[in-house]
Formats: structure tokens, sequence, C-alpha cells
């Protein structure tokens, strides 16, 4: 029953939780790169999932929670590398080049708990000189009011990204926003609201090629 529970859920959940996978496919297409702060489960609300399996994505997934480790070493559809690390500790810059990474990724998901260390990783990574086409940032204003999604768009602002899609919320909780989304300033992109841009690319909370 548990696995039967499983497999009902994993086709539901439709991998990340507001089509994170599908705005970083739509931007960058096949054959991109990502970093992903914060792993979590592989498939489960995964923000990658969907990119490395389907879209031949290559990346690196970080993660201090070892009680993921499992799931992750018995998910055979992943094969990107996962480091089971804090964050914190982590050198970005000679990390990139031992697994054979440019400094250039197309897609940053930056989530780990609680939005403080989240602001403050995003903090770190920028500094490393890593560039994104587009970077999701989870600062659960829902919860906690809106001092991490304004010191996120006041940073990302400095560092050259825009925001792409603003008030994102999970599934249908219209009133669970909890991330912004934003591009590089390279990308001509013209912001809009997540309602809106659901609308148009991720109607039914599944992902399309």
């Amino acid at each position: 029953m548990k696995f039967f529970n499983f497999i009902k859920r994993r086709e539901k959940d439709n991998f990340s939780q507001s089509g994170q996978d599908q705005f970083a496919f739509n931007l960058s297409g096949y054959d991109g790169h990502y970093l992903e702060i914060g792993a979590h489960h592989p498939i489960i609300n995964s923000n990658t999932y969907k990119l490395e399996t389907h879209c031949n994505w290559k990346g690196l997934s970080i993660e201090n929670d070892i009680s993921f480790k499992k799931s992750w070493d018995s998910c055979q559809e992943r094969k990107n590398k996962v480091i089971w690390n804090d964050a914190f500790s982590i050198d970005y810059s000679e990390i990139i080049k031992i697994n054979n990474f440019s400094n250039k990724f197309n897609y940053l998901s930056c989530d780990i708990e609680p939005p403080e260390n989240t602001f403050k990783i995003l903090e770190k990574i920028i500094s490393s000189k890593l560039s994104f086409d587009f970077i999701s940032f989870e600062h659960d204003k829902y919860n906690v009011g809106d001092k991490y999604e304004k010191l996120s768009v006041d940073f990302l602002r400095d560092n050259n990204y825009n925001i792409a899609v603003r008030d994102v919320y999970s599934r249908n909780k219209v009133n669970k926003i909890y991330e912004t989304w934003f591009v590089n300033d390279k990308i001509n992109f013209e912001e809009i609201t997540y309602s809106l841009w659901k609308s148009r690319f991720y109607k039914n909370n599944s992902f399309n090629i």
C-alpha cells in the first residue's frame, strides 16, 4: 500500500512545486546545466528531476540532510552528482572546476532552510563569480513576511539580475507565496506575475516539452 501511494503521489506531484523546471526548460532548452542548493528528495518536489531525466541537463546538487541519501542512492534515473555537505562549507569556484563545469550555469535553484540561510548562500554563490540565466529564490514570504523577498530583489538587481516572475505560489495555493524568479539582465524577459505565467505555460501543474 505504501508503494502504491508513493506511485500515486509521484504521478500527482509532477516533480517541481511550481514549474521551476518548466521555466528553466522554456528559457534554456535541452542540454543545460544547473546548480541546486537544497536537493531534498530526488523526485518529489524536485526542481531538477525532469531537467536531468527528460532534457539531458547536467548539474550539481548540494544537500546536507543525509536522511535523503537513501532515496537518491535508490533512484537509478538520477545520475548527476550530489554533494552531501553543508552548502556554506563548499568552495564553489573550486567544486565546479573539479566537476568540469564552467562558471556559467543555466539555472540556480536556491532553497535551504530557513530563508535567512537561503539568502546568505545566495550571497556566497554570487560572490563566487558564478553566473546564471535563471535563479529561483525561496524567501517563504507567506510564512516570514517580505524581508528576504526584498533583500533578494535588491541584492540580485545590484548583481545584474532582474525579476522575471513574482509572487510565485506553491501548486494551487494562491496565498502561499514563497518564491521570486530572476533572470540575468542580458536576457530579454518582461516581468510578470506567477498567476499569468502559470496560465500560459503551466496550466495543469505539469511539465511539458
